[in-house]
């Protein structure tokens, strides 16, 4: 053997797990550690440029909106004010950017890909969202309110700083007197030693006031500018069906080229070789050299035919059609180069997707036990069992599959996903390899 894939329908979380809020959880984990961290300096820049960002985009959101309503009257106004409705997605864009300096996980973005042409559509797709719309909330309502909280903040963050700098600017000014906000005036160094303490304790103050309102505005971002649990369900399934489609569409085009090869080609190399031994038996023996080539013609036919066949068995084998899975597993084991013990025992027909899939998961796994594993038997067992097809091919080689030497598997195992189905490989140095299959048959 050599795969060894890894369990494609493993429980996956629909939306990635809550976690906490990072810095929030820097201030819990080490509170005095936290004065001296890199965070301080992270939730001051955070908050530094969202004030600046937060005043820019009011004013030119409200811009807008002036403006659309103004000129509505002549008609202008009207496609602004659709313009308007998409602002959210900039700064929904920007704040999710942004918040990348406070939060190691970057929030997701919550709109689906694009369509590549046809900007009326990219509009209208977009105004169908919901999250455009809590965008937008965020633009107008929420983003105003953090502008002025972080404004007010980095004043307080200002004159904390100034007033640490105090004894620095008194010495600097000693030939001038130096009034300090309450109105004190300070005659030297040693006056403004206090001073420079209160601005010390405004600083750490503002360390862990700086935190708090970074959590409130992470966590805000994130219930506003993030993928809910129910659209990205939502997007997940689409996703799921349009690969079931395609997984549909393939398996209908490799059953017409089947169809093709084997009422076609196939049948017209048939007639080709029929048409050359009634020329053989028409030139007798009066023309040995074209008899002899006549002869080799055939033979070249009978291999083109021979390899055509093996093509039409490999796209979608006849009798997996005609008769079902352990026909066609037994006929499958009946040319293996080694002996195999074929144990498939189903009360009924299954769905032509899982016989499909069943099938060619038996010819990889001979296949590779053939190529790769030393292998001298190999077992093969089908069971139904809950409505579930339960798949057992274990082969007495050397094991040690490694998962990374070809895609064979690896493809199976994708496909069985899309069916709901499970593929393990059990493959310890020194063997036995198993390969388990499990895939619903409801339906």
């Amino acid at each position: 053997m050599n795969q060894n894939p890894p369990n494609p329908t493993a429980p996956a979380p629909i939306a990635p797990p809550p976690i906490g809020i990072a810095v929030w959880a820097a201030v819990r984990r080490r509170p005095l550690r936290f004065l001296w961290s890199a965070w301080p300096w992270r939730c001051w820049a955070h908050l530094l440029g969202g004030g600046a960002f937060g005043i820019a985009a009011v004013l030119l959101f409200v811009f807008l909106v002036v403006a659309g309503l103004a000129l509505s009257v002549i008609g202008i106004g009207v496609p602004i004010l659709a313009a308007t409705a998409l602002f959210g997605l900039p700064v929904g864009r920007f704040e999710r950017r942004r918040l990348r300096v406070v939060e190691p996980r970057p929030v997701p973005n919550p709109h689906p890909p694009l369509p590549e042409t046809g900007v009326w559509r990219r509009v209208r797709l977009r105004w169908r969202e919901r999250v455009t719309w809590r965008e937008l909330g965020y633009a107008a309502l929420v983003l105003p309110v953090f502008a002025v909280v972080d404004v007010a903040f980095t004043a307080l963050l200002g004159l904390s700083l100034v007033l640490v700098a105090t004894p620095v600017v008194v010495v600097a000014l000693s030939h001038e007197t130096v009034m300090v906000p309450a109105g004190h005036a300070l005659d030297g160094w040693i006056d403004a030693l206090p001073v420079a303490g209160a601005g010390l304790a405004g600083v750490v103050l503002c360390a862990y006031v700086g935190a708090l309102l970074v959590g409130v505005q992470v966590y805000v971002a994130r219930l506003l500018l993030s993928p809910r649990d129910a659209e990205t369900k939502a997007r997940i399934v689409e996703l799921t069906r349009s690969r079931a489609r395609l997984v549909d569409a393939f398996e209908a085009e490799r059953r017409r080229i089947e169809r093709d090869l084997h009422d076609g080609a196939q049948q017209q190399l048939v007639a080709l070789s029929i048409t050359l031994g009634l020329a053989e038996l028409e030139l007798g023996g009066e023309h040995p050299r074209a008899a002899e080539l006549l002869v080799r013609a055939r033979g070249e036919a009978r291999d083109a035919l021979t390899g055509l066949r093996d093509l039409i068995q490999g796209i979608h084998p006849q009798v997996l059609g005609d008769h079902g899975l352990a026909a066609a597993v037994a006929e499958v084991a009946g040319r293996h180069p080694f002996p195999v013990t074929v144990d498939v025992d189903l009360p009924r027909r299954l769905p032509s997707p899982v016989e499909t899939m069943a099938y060619f998961t038996v010819t990889e796994a001979l296949t590779n036990s053939a190529k790769h594993s030393g292998a001298t038997r190999v077992e093969v067992s089908a069971r139904l069992a809950d409505d579930h097809l339960v798949l057992d091919v274990v082969d007495d080689g050397h094991g040690g599959a490694d998962p990374a030497a070809g895609a064979g598997l690896r493809g199976l195992a994708d496909r069985l996903a899309i069916l709901g189905g499970r593929l393990t490989v059990h493959s310890p140095v020194g063997g036995p390899t198993r390969i388990h299959v499990e895939v619903p048959c409801s339906g």
